[in-house]
């Protein structure tokens, strides 16, 4: 599998990605979005970062370049696709999944360690887990609280999308453990098909044995 790192104006984590993805044995370039995608492309991650500095809200801007009717198409295939903080806003922007990510509760940029609740273990982004773990992975953002309107929310939880909720670290969800205030304390979700899938937290960043936790590892695995 090559796996296709989208690299906007601003994205700042493609290469964390890459690094990450070379470190579990999966194949993975950085492409510049303006190139399209590579034929052989067989996996897509939409990294982190600041694209085009944020502007409007996080990841509209992005989720307007032409690559992404390649994404969507690829998506549409079955080509499984991962957006990650920022790309994770580009994803609900450009309609991959339901949803935006808006303004933290706190009004503030806050990175820091945090437990995630997995949700749904058959999933290709989740097979490596049992349902209900909880895993240690870090956020970095300023605008990721998940918002939806509430009859969505409702077919959404419905529909069983939710793929990691903000816990502690004994499992339970709780207003004091959702760093945020995301709705229903999402922290990832499912887009229409099982193979799309858009998280706050960096996965890449808790993926290296000799940096720290290696949470994210299980995530990533999804594009062996």
């Amino acid at each position: 599998m090559t796996v296709s790192i989208v690299r906007f104006g601003g994205s700042n984590c493609d290469r964390d990605a890459a690094r990450a993805l070379a470190h579990l044995g999966i194949d993975a370039e950085i492409v510049w979005h303006e190139d399209g995608l590579p034929a052989e492309t067989t996996g897509i991650v939409l990294p982190g970062g600041f694209s085009y500095g944020d502007y409007l809200r996080a990841g509209a801007m992005a989720a307007q370049s032409p690559i992404i009717d390649e994404v969507t198409a690829r998506a549409a295939d079955g080509v499984p696709v991962l957006g990650i903080c920022n790309g994770a806003q580009i994803g609900c922007e450009s309609g991959l999944t339901d949803g935006v990510f808006t303004t933290n509760e706190s009004a503030r940029f806050q990175c820091e360690p945090v437990h995630l609740r997995v949700e749904r273990a058959d999933t290709p982004w989740t097979a490596a887990y049992d349902e209900g773990d909880v895993v240690h992975i870090p956020i970095a953002h300023g605008e990721g609280r998940y918002e939806i309107d509430a009859d969505r929310l409702e077919e959404i939880e419905a529909d069983d999308r939710v793929l990691f909720r903000y816990c502690d670290a004994d499992g339970a969800v709780t207003e004091e453990a959702n760093p945020n205030g995301s709705a229903h304390n999402v922290a990832g979700v499912l887009g229409e098909r099982e193979t799309v899938a858009v998280m706050m937290p960096h996965p890449e960043r808790a993926t290296l044995d000799h940096v720290g936790p290696t949470d994210g590892q299980g995530v990533l695995r999804a594009f062996e």
